[in-house]
């Protein structure tokens, strides 16, 4: 009996890649020695890929589609392709083509030779400019300063996994703060990587704005470190010295002169406390809001409607 390939595509407003996604990949999984199903994720567009995905569900039984009753987010898109997929190894890759499907055959060839996890990682990528590209370079650096899990540089969130680690994320990594390329690459198992360089978007416009990026890498780093935190607590530390050198010298001022000198200083230091405070303050509050996001256990999505998948899965994922 073949193995199956699940192929996980998350879908946000790709009326006009769908179909060439589609088309494109249809006939590389075709040519594989292993089974496929293609599944994927509309995350509440907006425009018509809900009725292009409906149509080609209703065309090919191996396209499957899941709906959620609103926006979710790419990362919770991902997560619940992974939770729906059936197959014995899981590809996650956007609907855009900037992931080739040409990769699908290096990946399988990877599956057999025995990795649990194949990270796949760009070197290059062509449409998004030399500032995306940069910060790119920048946040893997300090990423991986901060965290004690090292992660591939420009590994993506095109990634394959098999049925284990599936069965890990699906089990053990519920957080509603999501950062699931990191999961990817610190659950362990025999991983390798594959390169591959970024197509250009196959139509439309990436859905990651600067003000998106910046809160997904601040939710990341918050994810994976400490650091923060205990930066924070060092800041603090030289703050409350700062401080204490200040009175001291105002004493001594005052003893000697007769009145505190150095008003400007003195302004420049309150200043500057301030602005050390309201900066612990925020990593505290960044960190609070992350504590009380886990503690509601709200779900990370809701599910409208699943097509042409087994009712017996459908029940299953219900209860996640």
């Amino acid at each position: 009996m073949k193995k199956v390939l699940s192929v996980v595509v998350s879908v946000y407003n790709e009326e006009q890649a769908l179909p060439m996604f589609y088309e494109t990949t249809k006939p590389i999984l075709e040519s594989l020695d292993w089974d496929y199903e293609l599944v994927f994720v509309n995350d509440g567009s907006k425009d018509r890929s809900a009725e292009i995905l409906r149509d080609l569900a209703q065309n090919d039984q191996k396209v499957k589609v899941i709906y959620f009753s609103r926006n979710f987010g790419h990362e919770s898109a991902m997560i619940a392709g992974i939770d729906y997929a059936s197959g014995d190894a899981i590809v996650c890759m956007d609907a855009d083509l900037q992931h080739p499907p040409q990769c699908l055959p290096a990946i399988i060839e990877k599956l057999e030779e025995g990795c649990g996890v194949i990270s796949m990682v760009r070197t290059k990528n062509r449409s998004a400019g030399l500032i995306k590209n940069i910060t790119s370079a920048g946040f893997y650096a300090l990423i991986n300063a901060l965290s004690d899990v090292k992660f591939e540089p420009n590994a993506s969130d095109f990634f394959a996994i098999t049925k284990k680690p599936a069965e890990v994320l699906k089990k053990h990594f519920r957080e509603t703060s999501r950062f699931l390329r990191a999961y990817v690459q610190s659950i362990g198992f025999k991983k390798t990587t594959i390169e591959y360089e970024a197509h250009d978007r196959a139509a439309g416009e990436s859905k990651y704005s600067i003000k998106g990026l910046f809160k997904f890498s601040v939710q990341a780093m918050l994810s994976y470190s400490d650091l923060p935190l205990k930066i924070a607590s060092l800041c603090g530390t030289f703050a409350g010295i700062a401080c204490v050198l200040l009175i001291i010298y105002s004493i001594y001022m005052k003893i000697r002169v007769g009145a505190p000198g150095g008003y400007t200083t003195t302004v420049v230091v309150i200043c500057f406390m301030f602005t050390v405070l309201f900066f612990l303050l925020g990593i505290i509050g960044e960190y609070l809001a992350v504590i009380l996001s886990e503690i509601r256990k709200r779900p990370i999505y809701l599910v409208r409607d699943a097509v042409n998948f087994e009712k017996d899965q459908e029940k299953e994922n219900e209860d996640i």
